[in-house]
């Protein structure tokens, strides 16, 4: 009667289990303090390897990646008794290095399991813990937080530490890898706390899974549009070219995503319906939203705000054209027995062409679908310098347009015309009251010294 009690979300902690808490970690197994790993380049690392039945509860991570300039003034052998990392400003001229800014999009985050060859999570390091394009940033949800120095708040490559709280369950093994694509090393701290347990899971078990999607650019048919105007507002009855943040088959349930948008237009990058197609779903999807902002449930905009469930990690405002939302569905897991198809929109109708990319969480059985991420290069995060200083940054020529999409994209460059031709008549306007205005200021100067010297009595002939 009291298990049968004992089982809402806090009141389970109170219950008693049949369980053996275990730790593998970086410490320094020779007793000293050098507790992190050395990742070499191009090399990975099995962080641990689990026999089940058990259950990874808690993953922590530190690392960092820096890249030598020049040489320091400390031998290196000799500074690895002095301190377990060198954390010497560059300006003392003790050494010379700066951190790698993108090495959080080069090292990978792999998880195997039960016997599989292929991975059930496979993400840049980074973007599994809400991390996206290589900006670290404070915040804190239930299944995932972020912590920084304010130093290292908001850099390219900042050093941060990351928590994971999702459970992991397994039947036979968990093995967890680290592999760094970068060319220079890489340092690693971790824990990883599991559980384990002395009798199978009920079958069929349900594994965690992680995986990290991109398009850059997705493929818009009128980037140089600005969001919300009239001629975007096309219907969209399908969903053709909307960005798919997860497509798996199996038995499951997905919790949810982050989502990371590069965006230089400089309008906004949402107004994009989610629609999630479950099992043998067609047109209309199970699941149809209104809106980006609406389905990380905030409204008019992503706000800068962090909650348990939803919010921004990384917010439009603190750096321009770069946003970090998530939404994690653990209260409401979207539940499919077949298939799910997780889509959303690049601006309505798939109007805009921006950087956009995810981390899909979900369940399901296995075994897991065979994944893939794109070559290092590939990954980088895209900066303002790559995006043409352009106000119709042109469309793509091998793109098949509807009559609407047509009709849209004439009407706005007839708009378009229309409007710089009046805003030039705007303009020479304010031009012209420019001039005179200038010219009034010379009199007024003139008239101002013509008093001063009549009312002091100079002749103003000596200046």
């Amino acid at each position: 009667m009291i298990e049968e009690q004992l089982t809402g979300f806090l009141q389970n902690v109170a219950r008693l289990r049949q369980a053996r808490s275990g730790r593998s970690s970086s410490w320094d197994q020779s007793g000293k303090n050098q507790d992190y790993w050395v990742i070499p380049p191009g090399e990975e690392v099995v962080l641990t390897e689990l026999t089940g039945p058990g259950c990874v509860t808690h993953l922590w991570m530190t690392q960092f990646c820096r890249r030598l300039i020049g040489p320091g003034l400390i031998d290196p052998a000799l500074g690895s008794d002095v301190a377990p990392v060198f954390e010497i400003h560059n300006a003392l001229g003790v050494n010379w290095e700066e951190p790698d800014p993108f090495y959080y999009r080069k090292v990978l985050l792999k998880i195997f399991w039960d016997d599989q060859e292929h991975p059930g999570v496979l993400t840049p390091l980074g973007d599994f813990f809400c991390i996206g394009h290589s900006i670290p940033g404070n915040f804190s949800s239930l299944p995932i937080t972020v912590s920084c120095k304010p130093e290292e708040r908001h850099r390219f490559g900042g050093s941060a530490a990351l928590n994971c709280y999702f459970p992991m369950p397994f039947q036979r093994k968990a093995k967890i890898v680290i592999e760094n694509q970068n060319d220079i090393p890489y340092g690693q701290y971790f824990y990883i706390d599991y559980e384990l347990y002395g009798e199978p899971l009920p079958e069929p078990v349900a594994y965690f899974h992680a995986h990290w999607h991109r398009e850059n650019p997705c493929q818009g048919w009128a980037p140089g549009l600005q969001v919300n105007s009239p001629e975007v507002n096309v219907p969209h009855l399908d969903a053709g070219g909307n960005y798919v943040i997860l497509e798996t088959e199996s038995q499951g349930h997905y919790v949810g995503c982050n989502l990371s948008v590069a965006h230089f237009q400089g309008s906004w990058w949402g107004e994009g319906d989610e629609m999630i197609f479950i099992d043998e779903d067609t047109w209309p999807p199970s699941l149809h939203g209104t809106g980006s902002e609406d389905y990380f449930n905030h409204a008019w905009g992503m706000q800068d705000n962090a909650f348990l469930m939803n919010g921004s990690a990384l917010h439009e405002s603190i750096i321009p054209g770069y946003q970090v939302s998530y939404r994690f569905h653990l209260a409401d897991p979207i539940h499919f027995n077949k298939r799910i198809v997780v889509t959303i929109e690049h601006g309505h109708a798939n109007h805009l062409a921006d950087d956009w990319s995810s981390t899909a969480y979900w369940y399901q059985t296995l075994p897991s679908p065979v994944k893939s991420v794109l070559p290092v290069g590939d990954r980088l995060p895209t900066s303002p310098s790559k995006i043409a200083a352009c106000p119709d940054q042109g469309t793509p020529s091998d793109l098949v347009y509807s009559d609407d999409q047509r009709a849209a994209l004439e009407a706005a460059r007839e708009r378009f015309s229309r409007y710089q031709a009046l805003r030039e008549e705007h303009l020479d306007r304010k031009i012209e009251r420019t001039r005179q205005y200038s010219r009034r200021n010379v009199e007024q100067a003139k008239t101002l010294r013509d008093r001063y010297d009549q009312q002091s009595g100079h002749d103003g002939l000596t200046r």
